[in-house]
């Protein structure tokens, strides 16, 4: 099977986002996709917010990985992987580990010292996969989410 590996543009979005939406229902999360094309286009392209780069399979994105910059007080600038998806219909074909090596690439480019990203515990496949690149996987350390209602009630008011 030949693929690409590129940068994602504005008109890939749309199928970007029936990626995002594929896993989310795969997960059983489907309601809680609220972001759109529009919102993808404006953060990603118009302010910079975030790089994907997307898996092309003679013209139809199969796979996508989105990144973006933070910042740690211990290493300074890192990636943080918020995302790599490829269509169930594609997995074991090797592209998410073609993505996987191309943030990784991305990462070194740009002279980080970390990147970072969540995996689901019962994700053991992705698990295994990303412990025999050389990942640690860190189970003493949680992520924390605080959504909407969260942040409405910790608002200061004067």
């Amino acid at each position: 099977m030949e693929y690409t590996i590129r940068e994602a543009k504005r008109e890939d979005m749309n199928q970007v986002l029936e990626l995002i939406k594929e896993l989310a229902a795969h997960e059983n999360h489907l309601e809680d996709v609220e972001v759109s094309i529009e919102d993808l286009e404006k953060e990603g392209f118009d302010n910079g917010n975030f790089k994907c780069f997307v898996a092309d399979v003679s013209g139809k994105i199969e796979g996508m990985a989105l990144v973006y910059f933070r910042f740690s007080t211990w290493k300074g600038r890192t990636v943080h992987l918020e995302d790599l998806i490829v269509r169930e219909s594609m997995r074991g074909t090797g592209l998410g580990g073609a993505l996987y090596k191309q943030v990784v690439k991305y990462g070194h480019d740009h002279g980080v010292k970390r990147i970072e990203w969540v995996v689901s515990e019962g994700n053991k496949n992705a698990i295994e996969f990303y412990e025999n690149t050389g990942a640690e996987i860190k189970d003493s350390w949680k992520t924390v989410h605080m959504e909407e209602g969260g942040i409405q009630k910790n608002i200061i008011k004067k």
